[in-house]
């Protein structure tokens, strides 16, 4: 297992913007796993099952192909072969993203493949249970977070910039059902280890939260 970063945090919180910004400056592959669960949640979408369907979604992880393909530093999402990474982002999928990845079949299966890529290179790698599950020997592991008022306001933020429509209150509502969907589900939930370094970026910069991190790193 190469010495990768592992990067953790609730939904919103800047852990993607931050990873990909370090990988960038370290020249490194970055590795969204939560694009992965995303895929998941586009497969059951397709196939017409229900995201809470545990049953179901845990025979579907084991028919579906999922693969990562990198283009020109960008990452991209394969689901049998079909390029999905457009329709990741959308505030059902990622409702759908939180609840088929409280499957342990589907975590399993996801964990399998994100070992996968560390072992082949170092990498930066954000997610849920990176730090306590999927790369829990590197040296390397943090904890980005912020308070679910701001989580929402870069939301709305974000929505608004990309031209879609934006309900505070609504966002504020999915943000902490996500965080107590992603905390208390009983596989391997999401929480900050005590060799985890926790990053708090509620009044900090993009750049002050890269900067904190490559400090240790």
């Amino acid at each position: 297992m190469k010495q990768s970063i592992a990067i953790d945090g609730p939904a919103g919180a800047g852990k993607s913007t931050v990873a990909k910004r370090i990988a960038q400056i370290l020249n490194i592959p970055y590795l969204d796993t939560g694009a992965m669960y995303r895929t998941v949640a586009v497969a059951a979408k397709r196939h017409g099952i229900d995201f809470a369907d545990e049953d179901a979604i845990a025979r579907l992880v084991g028919m579906i192909d999922v693969r990562v393909r990198h283009e020109d530093g960008v990452q991209h999402m394969l689901l049998d072969g079909d390029d999905v990474t457009g329709e990741l982002r959308t505030e059902e999928i990622s409702q759908g993203a939180s609840l088929v990845s409280r499957v342990p079949a589907v975590r399993d299966r996801m964990t399998e493949l994100q070992r996968e890529v560390a072992h082949e290179t170092r990498v930066v790698m954000d997610g849920r249970d990176i730090c306590t599950n999927v790369l829990p020997d590197t040296p390397y592991k943090f904890f980005v977070t912020a308070s679910a008022e701001e989580r929402a306001n870069r939301r709305v933020k974000q929505l608004l910039e990309s031209g879609q429509p934006a309900d505070y209150e609504t966002i504020l509502h999915d943000i902490i059902r996500r965080d107590k969907q992603d905390t208390e589900r009983a596989y391997k939930p999401l929480f900050c280890g005590e060799d985890t370094k926790k990053i708090d970026t509620t009044d900090l910069t993009i750049e002050e939260a890269v900067n904190a991190i490559l400090s240790e790193v």
